[in-house]
Parts: C-alpha cells; sequence; structure tokens
C-alpha cells in the first residue's frame, strides 16, 4: 500500500455522471490487482474522508492507473473539477482482488451498472490465458457507454440493458443461465448492483461453479482501523477494506446486510 502524490493525465466525462481518470502512478501502478480500490483524496480539506474508488485498469508499462467512477455526492462532483497536469494523492493499492492466476478455464465476468468498473483490468488478465464470456448490463445505454473503453477482442460478449437501448432488452441473469445452459463453465467473477449478485450467486451454486462476488460497503478509512465495512460471514466477521472486497460467493451470508456495525470514523 502507498501513498503517493499522482499527476493527472486525463479526466473526461464518459455519458451522465460517469467519468474516467488517468493518472500516472510510479509506485502503486506495479503492485496493482483486478478487483483492488485506492482511496482518492478530495482536494478541498473540509471533505476530510477519502473516497474509495474501483480501479478500472493499470498499464504497467506506462505507470498509469485508470478510476471509472460516477457523481454521487460532493467528493466525487469535485473530483469532476480536476484537470491534466493536477496533483491528486492516492491510498492504494488496497484489499484482496478477484482470483486470475488460473490457467486453460472457461470464464464467466459479469459487470452490472457501476460493477462493469473492475471489469476492464479482470478480462484483460483472465483472457491471457483463458476463455473469457462476458455479460455486461445497465439501465440503458449511458450506463454501458464505458464498454468502448474496454478491449474485448476474442471475448464472447453479451450485453443488456432493461429498456433495450443497447444489446439485448432484459438483464444480465437471462444472459448467464444462457451461458449455462450453452457451456461447462469452470468460474464465475461478478460486480454490480447487490440484488443482481444475489442472483448471480445462485445460479452459480445451482450450477455448482466457483463464484466470486465484490461488495461495495461504506468506508471511512480503507485499512480496517473503523469498523464500517464489517459484515457476517460464514468464516465470520471481515472487513469489505481488508478481507475483500472480492469474496467467496459461498461464504457470504447476506450480499446486502442490514446490519452492520456503523463507523468510528464519522
Amino acid at each position: 500500500m502507498f501513498l503517493e502524490d499522482c499527476k493527472i493525465l486525463e479526466n473526461y466525462q464518459v455519458s451522465e455522471n460517469y467519468y474516467l481518470m488517468k493518472i500516472e502512478s510510479n509506485k502503486a501502478s506495479q503492485h496493482s490487482k483486478a478487483g483492488q480500490f485506492f482511496m482518492l483524496k478530495v482536494k478541498n480539506e473540509i471533505r476530510i474522508l477519502r473516497r474509495p474508488i474501483s480501479l478500472h485498469f493499470v498499464d504497467k508499462d506506462k505507470n498509469i492507473l485508470e478510476f471509472y467512477y460516477e457523481v454521487k455526492g460532493g467528493g466525487t462532483k469535485e473530483f469532476t473539477d480536476l484537470e491534466a497536469g493536477e496533483i491528486m494523492n492516492i491510498q492504494g493499492p488496497l484489499g484482496k482482488g478477484f482470483k486470475t492466476d488460473v490457467l486453460d478455464k472457461k470464464c464467466v465476468v459479469i459487470g452490472g451498472g457501476m460493477g462493469i468498473a473492475p471489469t476492464k483490468l479482470l478480462i484483460n488478465d483472465l483472457k491471457k490465458n483463458n476463455e473469457v464470456i462476458f455479460i455486461a448490463g445497465g439501465r440503458d445505454k449511458n450506463a454501458i457507454e464505458i464498454l468502448k473503453n474496454l478491449d474485448l477482442e476474442g471475448v464472447k460478449t453479451y450485453i443488456t440493458t432493461d429498456d433495450g437501448s443497447a444489446g439485448e432488452k432484459g438483464n444480465v441473469i437471462s444472459a448467464l443461465c444462457k451461458v449455462l445452459e450453452e457451456n461447462k463453465i469452470d468460474m464465475i467473477q461478478t460486480c454490480g448492483p447487490h440484488k443482481m449478485m444475489e442472483a448471480v450467486a445462485k445460479k452459480a451454486q445451482e450450477a455448482e461453479v466457483f463464484c466470486e462476488i465484490s461488495l461495495e460497503e461504506k468506508m471511512a478509512c480503507g485499512v480496517k482501523a473503523c469498523v464500517g465495512c464489517s459484515i457476517k460471514t460464514l468464516d465470520g466477521m471481515k472487513k469489505v477494506c481488508h478481507d475483500g472486497p472480492v469474496f467467496d460467493s459461498k461464504i457470504i451470508v447476506d450480499v446486502n446486510p442490514k446490519e452492520n456495525l456503523g463507523c468510528n470514523c464519522n
């Protein structure tokens, strides 16, 4: 884990409230894995807490990190004002990422909405030694505009939207059912809305396929100092920031826990 001042290379709107930021990182970029995240510091000192943002992609040859983010409040809104050449302090990489050290497997990657964010690096790593099937879904065509930033060459891809404005009208579960009927799948990895991941995990369990899910929980520190992201699992209490955000779906009691222990850092 590094604390690093990084130069912003690009920061632009992808669509609606979705933005892509690229920064130069000489240290963290060399140690980053798919599924990990960073805590990004907001320039306005009034906002004390950093914002947890999933890693979208890393180019280790050029020392570039990419973050795909959605404007949800004042902190992320402030990110949109940052321009190329400005400096941002980052903390990371943090957490446990997706399993990518597999060989000759047939893998399904599923991203829903903002859950598409970590799939660029995940697909890039998996497809070097495996067959990858990608299922992406979103509310409408704007929610999946980021797919233009992914290298999907050689990847069989299914796209769904709720309103049918891009790809098939429907959701990723319908596409997953079709894939499971037509293929012998070795591994499923997913990130997206909690309800979607619940359904994915259920289908994976029915098909007896290993499944990883990436949870998103509110967190203040990102380094297990507070307990804001603690969840109950079959292996005991876990912290999403440290033990996750990626977990084996079989140990998750509730993908969207209604109870956690609150946060001591607020």
